[in-house]
């Protein structure tokens, strides 16, 4: 039997739609990503200031990259199954998510890829069944 999903997918969640034979099903996935992460340690307001107390300019970065990738590692794993895949969202994820495919061997299943603005649970079960009927 021929699995088909289709995603819409941004940094903080993704929902995955999958169509097995006759069954539909839905999953929502939500995203632990902070874009903007807060600081610790001492403020230079508070007492001492050195520079070892700094953190690397690039540190949050890395971080941020991190959790992007444990969040599409989790998509993926849903994605595994699929024969087809029909990525849609608003921002860079989707082609984020497609490379991450790439890598892991599963690129030839993607079928499509297409923007997509913020939609309803119902309107993503209809767009997917309509790509794949």
């Amino acid at each position: 039997m021929k699995t088909q999903m289709g995603l819409w997918i941004d940094h903080r969640k993704a929902l995955i739609v999958t169509i097995s034979g006759d069954e539909t099903t839905f999953l929502e996935i939500p995203s632990e990503v902070e874009k903007q992460r807060r600081r610790t340690g001492d403020s230079p307001l508070k007492g001492s200031y050195e520079a070892q107390q700094v953190p690397a300019d690039d540190s949050s970065q890395r971080a941020y990259t991190a959790e992007l990738d444990k969040y599409y590692a989790e998509v993926i794993s849903h994605l595994s199954k699929a024969n087809a895949i029909f990525i849609m969202g608003p921002g860079i994820a989707k082609t984020e998510l497609k490379s991450c495919l790439e890598k892991n061997r599963l690129g030839e299943r993607i079928l499509a890829i297409e923007t997509a603005d913020k939609m309803t649970d119902t309107e993503i079960m209809t767009k997917v069944r309509q790509k794949f009927a």
